[in-house]
């Protein structure tokens, strides 16, 4: 299977980067703090959800329907910092949460949806991220992976995928010209740079000596819709090629666009995982894909259907992924975020 990228070369790339970079600063004085604090936000595309070993383990008491896992980005780049140079550890705290919003980044609090062994009574709502993250002036790196749930594009295509089925019926039509109780494509845009630029000032207020990093959504869809089987469930099933195209350009891209607008306003640092990922989308074959389709492969503990509804992946051996990166995936975004880690550590 072709690999995002070789993490030997990597490595070697961004050590060489750091003892460059270190050459320039003055060494640490005697006595200062034995390790930096680096604490990992955002959504499921930050958690994880189905990649590797679930964070807390399974049967565990501190399970909080999160759905953190260890191969998700965060785990594989704190293991590949391991020793920071000039002889520093960088410590994780992972605080993400599939179907995070922005606001449950630092305003409310958020009930965990996992359908991974949840309590009879539900999972119980979690404090905000940079509460349970602990930010405070003693934090040094702050990275944010948010904002798809906030329009929600899951929901939307979901939506896509119902009026594909349906001759006639246009995702675009309904998000463009949406019916009442209904939010046009572009008041959802505005409504989340508005919340983004809230949730930044916030954690800046929380970790006021952090270097922030917040990092964009990969390219899930392809260039050429065409490329995409409607008839099956591993890719984007029933959304019409027309509506692909939309989703991808008028959606995905102007979400990207708007938190590297808000990032670059805060004077931030943007981590775009798009570019590097086109061409390895849902449509792809499955050696090459970087994210799986509706259905597709997980581990043995992730759900082969849907609580709530009637997509059984079990019937095709799937399980459902519903459009999130795997374990290729994870290891891309991690190459990125790790470099701009390096980075910000030593400027």
């Amino acid at each position: 299977m072709p690999h995002p990228v070789s993490r030997p070369r990597t490595r070697a790339l961004a050590v060489g980067l750091t003892l460059a970079v270190s050459a320039l600063v003055p060494s640490l004085p005697a006595g200062a703090a034995d390790q930096y604090e680096w604490a990992a936000l955002g959504d499921s595309y930050t958690a994880g959800v189905f990649v590797g070993d679930p964070q807390p383990p399974l049967g565990d008491a501190s399970r909080d329907g999160c759905d953190r896992t260890s191969d998700a980005y965060p785990g594989v780049v704190e293991r590949e910092l391991d020793e920071f140079p000039p002889g520093k550890y960088v410590q994780l705290t992972n605080a993400s949460c599939g179907n995070a919003t922005i606001t449950d980044i630092a305003d409310t609090k958020q009930t965990p949806i996992s359908p991974v062994q949840p309590p009879a009574g539900g999972w119980p709502a979690v404090d905000p991220q940079i509460q349970r993250a602990k930010l405070n002036d003693e934090t040094d790196i702050v990275t944010i992976g948010v904002g798809g749930n906030s329009l929600p594009f899951g929901g939307m295509l979901l939506k896509c995928l119902e009026l594909g089925a349906t001759p006639g019926k246009s995702c675009r039509e309904y998000y463009t010209s949406p019916p009442e109780g209904e939010e046009s494509i572009q008041d959802k845009l505005a409504r989340v740079q508005d919340e983004y630029i809230q949730m930044l000032a916030q954690v800046h207020q929380a970790a006021p000596n952090a270097k922030v990093i917040t990092v964009g959504y990969p390219a899930v869809l392809p260039d050429e819709a065409s490329d995409c089987n409607r008839l099956a469930l591993t890719e984007l099933s029933s959304i019409k090629h027309a509506d692909v195209d939309w989703l991808r350009d008028d959606v995905l891209k102007q979400l990207n666009n708007t938190i590297q607008q808000v990032t670059n306003f805060f004077g931030d640092s943007y981590v775009d995982v798009y570019s590097s990922s086109v061409g390895h989308d849902a449509c792809q074959p499955a050696d090459t894909k970087w994210v799986e389709g509706i259905c597709g492969d997980a581990a043995d503990y992730w759900p082969a259907k849907l609580p709530g509804t009637q997509l059984n992946c079990g019937a095709i051996g799937k399980r459902v992924t519903l459009v999130h990166p795997n374990a290729a995936g994870h290891e891309n975004t991690a190459a990125h975020v790790e470099r701009a880690i390096r980075i910000a550590l030593l400027n």
